[in-house]
């Protein structure tokens, strides 16, 4: 029957008994899943991380202004990655860096949540912070 209709006979599911088959043309049905996938590809959300950079002595007004700026970043649905740079000899300072990363997590509890705690990888102390999911009524 396929080959009077000039299509092409496609195996649907072969661990069903009987087998099922269909008569279709098969670039046609190629051509269709591959637009399906790119229109879930599109449809994907896209995770964009902000960096925001600290150093360990950072001041209040520093701090307060890269604050708000993270509370935009995470308003707008992006991830916020905040880190504390040591330079030289200023790795003396971890346990002052944590503090700082720790008050700057708190600091936004109502905006995001924090997805990783602060860790230190090599001269930086890093940590992440997601946005809240707005509940939808």
């Amino acid at each position: 029957m396929a080959n009077e209709l000039d299509l092409d006979l496609v195996e649907i599911s072969p661990n069903a008994d009987p087998p099922v088959c269909r008569i279709i043309d098969y670039q046609k049905f190629l051509y269709q899943q591959k637009k399906k996938q790119k229109e879930i590809k599109a449809k994907a959300a896209k995770v964009v991380v902000k960096e925001i950079r600290f150093g360990p002595n950072t001041d209040d007004h520093d701090f307060n202004f890269k604050l708000k700026h993270a509370e935009n970043f995470l308003k707008e649905g992006s991830k916020v990655k905040a880190f504390v740079f040591f330079k030289g000899r200023s790795i003396l300072f971890k346990e002052q860096g944590e503090i700082l990363l720790l008050r700057f997590a708190q600091e936004l509890e109502e905006v995001g949540k924090v997805e990783q705690m602060p860790k230190l990888e090599g001269k930086r102390m890093i940590m992440f912070i997601a946005p809240k999911v707005a509940k939808k009524k």
